[in-house]
């Protein structure tokens, strides 16, 4: 008889039915807690950091995006401010420059009038000077014609010293007498 065949008559034969083999349970429970720790260490840990990276870029974005918020309104709030600020400053420039332009024109009108009154001032001394030079050159014919009419009246000739007193004192009678009067 063949060696194995009495073996295997000697074995008895399985049972069929189900059977709960404890060692092949706790090898497997064993494998799985290695499989659990090994999954936790090399795909768990990662994939938390991973997360946690994540949540604090999150957070980092949503602080930057506060941050940016309050600087916008914050700018917005200070170019309000130089808006204002330029304005007043241009209406003060153009309140000084309408000013300026007023002294200017002021005295412009000023000096014109003061201009205009020389001129006026001026011109009645011309008026005057040519209004004497008249009277004395209209005083140089009346004496002439005096002289004239005197010597044919008279009948004699007079002398140049004698004509020249006899107008001086005619003159000076007319001018004393002529005192009293407006021309």
């Amino acid at each position: 008889m063949n060696p194995l065949a009495v073996v295997a008559a000697a074995v008895p034969a399985p049972e069929p039915g189900l059977s709960i083999n404890f060692f092949w349970v706790i090898v497997a429970a064993g494998s799985l807690v290695i499989f659990l720790a090994l999954m936790w260490r090399f795909a768990f840990d990662p994939i938390a950091d991973i997360l946690a990276q994540r949540k604090a870029r999150i957070d980092q974005g949503l602080a930057d995006a506060e941050q940016a918020r309050k600087d916008r309104d914050a700018g917005a709030a200070e170019r309000d401010k130089a808006m204002i600020d330029a304005r007043r400053e241009a209406n003060a420039l153009i309140a000084v420059a309408q000013k300026s332009a007023q002294e200017l024109r002021d005295a412009d009108i000023a000096a014109t009038r003061e201009e205009l009154g020389h001129l006026r001032e001026r011109a009645m001394a011309d008026i005057q000077a040519e209004r004497d030079r008249a009277l004395a050159d209209l005083r140089a014919q009346v004496a002439d014609l005096a002289l004239a009419a005197a010597g044919k009246v008279v009948g004699e000739t007079m002398t140049d010293a004698r004509q020249k007193r006899l107008v001086e004192e005619f003159l000076a009678d007319r001018t004393i007498a002529g005192e009293g009067r407006t021309n």
